[in-house]
């Protein structure tokens, strides 16, 4: 089990039961967007990222993002871990049909990426992991932001990095600052170019 000093918040039941068997810290579900409106449950994820943080865990999905942008807006300055789940395709055995989008949620995807993924951002960690930071300067030299070929460049990172589609910039940057670090950031790079000029 992995120790965790700050609130995880997950969008649904399943997913809270899914990550209850994996860490051993508070979990909290927004119930999709019924967290629009619960100001008391609204006001306690505020309080904990004021507090001791909060960790952002919702699907790959549009609605996982608006979550996860709205958990980010009432922060107000608190700290806001983002986790990011990969694009995979398929759908829960609990459900007949895949989601809309047609990746799994939460609550599909395996123990282990789980695991990665929280270690990645340095949750669960003893010392915090120390890294070069990678800043948005870095992302317009590479190319990433404020070109022609701009989007296409960072498609196929998300694709490499195994993230979804739509992710901001500023996630984006976020989860390379937390889970990548600037020396895995430079050797994607290098392929990126070497696959652009092939």
């Amino acid at each position: 089990m992995i120790h965790v000093d700050q609130a995880i918040v997950v969008e649904g039941k399943y997913d809270k039961i899914k990550l209850k068997h994996l860490v051993d810290g508070l979990v909290i579900q927004t119930d999709g967007f019924r967290i629009f409106k619960d100001r008391e449950k609204s006001a306690l994820i505020r309080k904990l990222a004021q507090t001791q943080g909060v960790v952002v865990l919702t699907d790959s999905d549009t609605a996982g993002l608006v979550i996860r942008n709205y958990i980010q807006s009432i922060a107000h300055g608190g700290r806001v871990t983002n986790v990011f789940i990969p694009e995979i395709l398929g759908k829960e055995k609990r459900k007949e049909k895949p989601s809309k989008a047609g990746f799994l949620g939460v609550e599909g995807i395996s123990d282990e990426i789980l695991r990665k993924r929280l270690q990645q951002a340095g949750i669960g960690c003893e010392q915090p992991i120390q890294r070069t930071p990678v800043t948005k300067y870095h992302l317009y030299e590479d190319g990433l932001s404020g070109g022609g070929n701009s989007k296409n460049r960072r498609k196929w990172l998300f694709k490499q990095l195994g993230l979804p589609e739509y992710l901001s910039t500023n996630h984006l940057l976020e989860y390379l600052n937390h889970a990548v670090g600037y020396e895995e950031y430079q050797r994607l790079i290098q392929l990126l170019k070497q696959e652009e000029n092939q």
